[in-house]
């Protein structure tokens, strides 16, 4: 008898090892909390992560440091898993707060921003399922919930409303959707202006080795960047940066970064938040959706069944 208790908890512990080391280094799961990836991946879905993607990141970094098993870059517009890189309260990388976003630039790319440095250029716009604001009178409120409700268009909720008018974000395509199934000829649901008083910026994303300029508009993005990410003393005096105390023009860099941006550009869960994400804070790439339900449904409705085990684009 005991010889069998022995045995079922030998069998135990060795499926739990299992279960660590796949967890540790090939495969973990995350949940998505926010809308800010769809269409690509719902709020509520659960992905699996693929940790050799861009090599396998070695665990317990506060023991072993940063270091990277058959290392590969991160490519343009792969969907990507990383920890925070503004979470400096605390010191262990792979500890941090973890974040997925849309991979927008590499090391050496050139991207336009905006004020708000939201990507502006062309790969900006390769993914259609990008959410922009769109508004419309309150008075059709009834009207513009039933037609995302019969044309099945995600509910991400009112993102602004007055007495006259409310305000929601649609894809292209789901916008699209909405004005055909409307069939007037004159639309009350338009699209809120993004225009800037200002001219777009060039942005460079920085690679190792390389030097960036420094410019008014870009001079705070840099100086964060060294101090978090570079271990410089880096500070900003009458509009000129100073690095170890001597001013420069110039920034010279040590690690890989990326730009990473959301697919609904009203979240701003990404780069425009927490600048570029270095390599060493690189997780893996997202691979699977494993789990899809909707939200506020009962136990056995709303699973999102034709999601289950697809990959993510």
């Amino acid at each position: 008898m005991n010889i069998r208790k022995f045995k079922w908890i030998l069998a135990f512990a060795g499926v739990v090892v299992v279960v660590l080391l796949l967890r540790g280094f090939a495969f973990t799961s995350c949940l998505i909390p926010s809308t800010g990836m769809e269409n690509s991946i719902f709020q509520g879905e659960r992905i699996l992560v693929n940790k050799w993607s861009y090599g396998l990141r070695v665990p317990f970094m506060s023991l072993f440091s940063y270091h990277r098993w058959c290392e590969s870059p991160v490519r343009r517009q792969d969907i990507v898993v990383f920890n925070n890189p503004a979470g400096i309260r605390q010191p262990v990388i792979d500890c941090r707060e973890i974040y997925i976003s849309r991979c927008l630039g590499v090391p050496g790319d050139t991207l336009l921003v905006d004020s708000l440095f939201s990507v502006i250029s062309p790969e900006a716009q390769f993914n259609p399922d990008k959410k922009r604001l769109y508004s419309y009178p309150a008075s059709k409120e009834n009207l513009i919930t039933s037609l995302m409700h019969t044309l099945s268009i995600t509910n991400d909720g009112l993102m602004g409303s007055n007495d006259s008018t409310h305000v929601r974000s649609f894809s292209r395509y789901e916008y699209y959707l909405l004005e055909q199934a409307m069939n007037a000829k004159e639309s009350f649901v338009q699209p809120l202006s993004n225009k800037e008083d200002a001219e777009p910026n060039p942005l460079i994303v920085p690679g190792k080795g390389k030097f960036i300029r420094v410019y008014p508009w870009n001079i705070t993005l840099l100086r964060n960047t060294l101090v978090m990410h570079e271990g410089k003393l880096a500070e900003i005096k009458n509009d000129t940066l100073y690095v170890d105390g001597k001013p420069t023009k110039h920034c010279y860099f040590t690690k890989d970064y990326y730009w990473m941006g959301s697919n609904n550009t009203i979240n701003f869960s990404d780069s425009r938040l927490f600048g570029f994400v270095p390599q060493d804070h690189v997780i893996g790439k997202a691979s699977v959706i494993w789990f899809s339900k909707e939200k506020d449904t009962g136990l056995f409705d709303g699973y999102r069944w034709n999601r289950f085990f697809r990959t993510v684009k």
